[in-house]
């Protein structure tokens, strides 16, 4: 993949657990929500495993340690071992221990997956900003209970020049219940009383693609993800291929929008997309064709319609895939946008897909 802007959803022959060795699977909103596995992840995974998929599960959530993951995941009928977890926490971790002395003192603004991350690097967590040569702050995911004095905590030492790290700055976080705020509605806290910015290391950043890389060893990795701002972007920025699936945070009339970096290579409405093709999108006169779609940006709005030929003149399946003319609807968009993000109004042509 190339950083060219992509106009258009990508084609591909070969089902996508076979044209790559490994998919980097973000967990929340992708595997699973709340706790619980999203329609079709379990069977899908097992079955691309089965094939000789490596799955490596790489999430800017640091609450947990890889170890509590694998067991959730291997709970939830996916055997995973704590290896195969790549978190944003071991990310900022090893960006920590890159710029101090190995044995300091690094105050923990989260959970225990930080703290694990931090001594796995030599590192030691503490819990006072008050600790006598404290030469970190970290701030992570901390969960819906972190109590409000550990913001204050951070900003006492971050005031006094401490250097601050994020394991992430993800606004919002996907739940059983839906969306809420995540670790960089937190980080937010702690800027307003500080002025300060912390040096970030998850997704979309390089420091989570260079940790991934080293503990996977990917040669061909597919991202695998449910945002653009993280996953997507975090493909982009590490110039491999992605598959957005559209089982959390974003949905269609932001992924129309989308801007050139935030475009995936493919998409898909689940972790089944991992065990199929892509179809082709084709520009024919102006239209963007998808399957028995056709899409094209007309003035202030974007519209699509059924078709009942493809070009080779073959007559189109009746039971028509409304996805494909999401992928249509991606390439008139996109191709409208360049370099930009679409402006035209979808909700008609959504409304006719039933998105």
């Amino acid at each position: 993949m190339t950083r060219l802007s992509r106009t258009s959803p990508a084609a591909s022959e070969r089902s996508l657990h076979q044209a790559y060795d490994t998919a980097l699977l973000d967990l929340d909103g992708v595997v699973y929500a709340g706790g619980e596995a999203i329609a079709h992840a379990v069977e899908s995974l097992a079955s691309a495993r089965v094939d000789g998929m490596h799955l490596a599960y790489v999430t800017n959530n640091a609450l947990r340690t890889p170890d509590a993951v694998a067991e959730h995941l291997s709970e939830l009928g996916i055997p995973t071992e704590a290896g195969e977890v790549i978190t944003s926490a071991q990310a900022v971790a090893r960006l920590i221990a890159d710029q101090v002395e190995p044995g300091s003192k690094v105050l923990v603004i989260g959970g225990e997956g930080l703290r694990v991350a931090l001594r796995e690097r030599g590192l030691v967590p503490v819990e006072s900003a008050e600790e006598e040569g404290l030469a970190a702050v970290v701030q992570g995911y901390g969960g819906p209970d972190l109590a409000w004095g550990r913001f204050a905590e951070a900003s006492y030492a971050v005031n006094r020049g401490v250097p601050w790290f994020a394991s992430n700055t993800d606004l919002t976080i996907p739940g059983a219940r839906g969306i809420a705020p995540g670790n960089g509605a937190a980080v937010e806290v702690v800027r307003i009383a500080t002025g300060a910015e912390p040096q970030v290391a998850g997704k979309p950043l390089p420091p989570m693609h260079r940790e991934t890389v080293l503990r996977t060893g990917a040669k061909r990795p597919l991202v695998v993800g449910d945002r653009l701002d993280t996953d997507i972007e975090g493909a982009f920025n590490g110039e491999v291929d992605s598959l957005l699936v559209l089982t959390g945070v974003t949905d269609a009339a932001q992924l129309l929008r989308a801007e050139p970096r935030h475009r995936p290579t493919y998409v898909d409405r689940d972790l089944r997309g991992l065990l199929t093709g892509q179809p082709q999108v084709r520009e024919v006169k102006g239209a963007w064709q998808c399957g028995g779609w056709s899409a094209v940006a007309l003035g202030q709005t974007l519209d699509v319609a059924r078709i009942a030929t493809v070009p080779s003149g073959e007559p189109v399946a009746p039971e028509a895939d409304p996805l494909d003319g999401l992928r249509a609807l991606c390439a008139a968009a996109w191709s409208a946008a360049g370099d930009g993000a679409c402006a035209q109004d979808a909700e008609k042509a959504l409304a006719t897909l039933g998105f």
